[in-house]
């Protein structure tokens, strides 16, 4: 699978897409990997779920469950889209997500056995897309985007979290 266009998504979403390299697996290769790395890394940070780096910031807990939201969103997105669904997808407001979600009192535990059905799920819809259902577009957010720049936006924005947790937050 060749890596999204230009064309295939907003300039916003290429900070995730660089992120994800560029070798000979395919984008679901990607994201079955790189989940692991993450799973394992969150694993080790169970202490620290309720730590946030700063005052007003998420704590682990509240950026897996974003991530667990991101995916899911960019996900359906990403069926629809390879479906032939041209209807046009509203966005959403992520700090809005967190604020109406439990993330905080749910255990780590928890939250890592849901990252892991969330990208399960995406992983069998990415693994059985026929290739020419990748080049499909529609538009969300009020922005053009095709299905394989979002399956490389899921592993990007994985990639972009997952750094700032090391980075950030010490896990």
């Amino acid at each position: 699978m060749t890596r999204p266009k230009a064309d295939e998504h907003v300039p916003y979403y290429g900070k995730y897409i660089a992120l994800v390299p560029d070798d000979e697996l395919t984008i679901a290769q990607h994201l079955a990997v790189q989940h692991h790395e993450t799973i394992d890394a969150l694993r080790k940070a169970k202490a620290k779920g309720d730590h946030a780096y700063a005052p007003g910031k998420w704590t682990v807990k509240e950026v897996i469950g974003h991530m667990c939201d991101t995916e899911r969103v960019f996900a359906y997105r990403a069926m629809r889209f390879a479906r032939g669904d041209s209807t046009e997808l509203p966005g959403f407001d992520e700090n809005k997500y967190v604020e109406g979600s439990n993330f905080g009192q749910r255990t780590m535990e928890d939250l890592l056995e849901e990252l892991w059905a969330v990208r399960a799920a995406t992983l069998s819809l990415a693994k059985h897309l026929p290739e020419s259902a990748m080049s499909r577009r529609g538009s969300a957010n009020g922005s053009p985007v095709s299905v394989r720049a979002l399956f490389y936006i899921i592993a990007g924005h994985e990639r972009h979290h997952l750094g700032i947790l090391k980075e950030r937050y010490g896990v």
